[in-house]
């Protein structure tokens, strides 16, 4: 009989069985025609949010354990999830999303409402509950997911008030040469590393952060802030080292020195079709390593979902109380 592995190494995964594989593709098939198959309807929402505690009992106890505590590494992988056999060519247009249901926008849905409320951003790809990561043709050099330059470590929409407090990347096509790799580090690691002064430094508002370029056509920056948030023995990191500005020379030695201990405990994911990254968007920067696009309709695609734990908390910058914020 097959049994599933779950390990608290440093590169956590959960790999489902093929049983269980099959068992996750019969819980989402029903979302294929739900509400028309329309994935940002809200009917469609709520058939997969019911969909979601109807997972397989192994996965559904990995995603609870992880919502609740996401570990020293901030990250989980769970392999030989389903996704489509017979895939279209990867999109290549900028802002692509996911519209109609498939088994991969089912699958990433239902796992991330086990982590809270599935939400998106207006000025994001047009506030798609599920988003294409891909290479766009023009794009390379950009600091976005359309980019194939290394991608610079961040926190998932640092300069929101209301970012995701967790990020889900489901890969449906793998890259073809095998050179995009996810990279992520947890401030759980890199904290050890950072001295006393750049600890005090980190924890003052002395930083500013952009919007990033997905975000077309939003204006202003964030308020000043501090990189290091909350409990001092165990801080949430807020950092986007493309965006984020220090305000004097001592902050940017402090952010330095951060950026420093980040990559010394930079863990690269190779991901291959149906292997779901989850992080939590609190602890853990994420990034990818550099790539050559092929644009061939091979190149690596991912699908990409949101969560936040209170939905309450999101509300004052949701249209119409909806899953789409401001």
């Amino acid at each position: 009989m097959e049994t599933s592995t779950f390990s608290a190494l440093a590169d956590t995964a959960l790999r489902l069985t093929d049983a269980q594989r099959d068992q996750v593709r019969a819980v989402v098939e029903p979302l294929l025609t739900a509400a028309d198959g329309e994935i940002d309807k809200p009917a469609w929402l709520a058939a997969a949010r019911a969909a979601s505690p109807l997972l397989p009992r192994d996965l559904l106890g990995a995603l609870r354990e992880f919502r609740h505590d996401a570990g020293p590494d901030g990250a989980l992988m769970i392999r030989n999830l389903p996704v489509e056999e017979d895939l279209p060519a990867t999109p290549v247009r900028p802002g692509s999303v996911r519209t109609r249901a498939s088994v991969a926008s089912g699958v990433i849905v239902t796992a991330m409402l086990q982590l809270g409320e599935v939400i998106a951003y207006r000025s994001e790809k047009s506030g798609a509950l599920v988003q294409d990561v891909v290479p766009v043709p023009g794009y390379e050099s950009q600091q976005s997911n359309a980019g194939s330059v290394r991608l610079h470590m961040h926190t998932e929409n640092a300069f929101h008030p209301s970012r995701p407090d967790f990020l889900g990347l489901l890969c449906v096509r793998a890259d073809p040469t095998g050179d995009a790799r996810l990279t992520t580090a947890s401030i759980r690691r890199a904290l050890p590393l950072l001295s006393g002064e750049a600890r005090r430094t980190l924890s003052q508002e002395r930083f500013l952060t952009e919007a990033p370029p997905s975000f077309g056509d939003h204006q202003g920056d964030s308020p000043v802030h501090a990189i290091l948030v909350g409990a001092p023995e165990d801080p949430n990191v807020l950092v986007d080292f493309a965006a984020t500005h220090p305000v004097d020379d001592g902050a940017r030695q402090a952010m330095e020195e951060l950026r420093t201990a980040l990559e010394r405990v930079t863990h690269e994911h190779t991901l291959d079709a149906g292997d779901l990254v989850l992080a939590d968007n609190r602890l853990t920067v994420h990034g990818r390593t550099s790539f050559s696009p092929l644009f061939d309709g091979t190149d690596r695609w991912l699908h990409r979902v949101y969560a936040a734990l209170d939905g309450r908390r999101a509300r004052v910058h949701a249209e119409n109380g909806g899953a789409v914020l401001r």
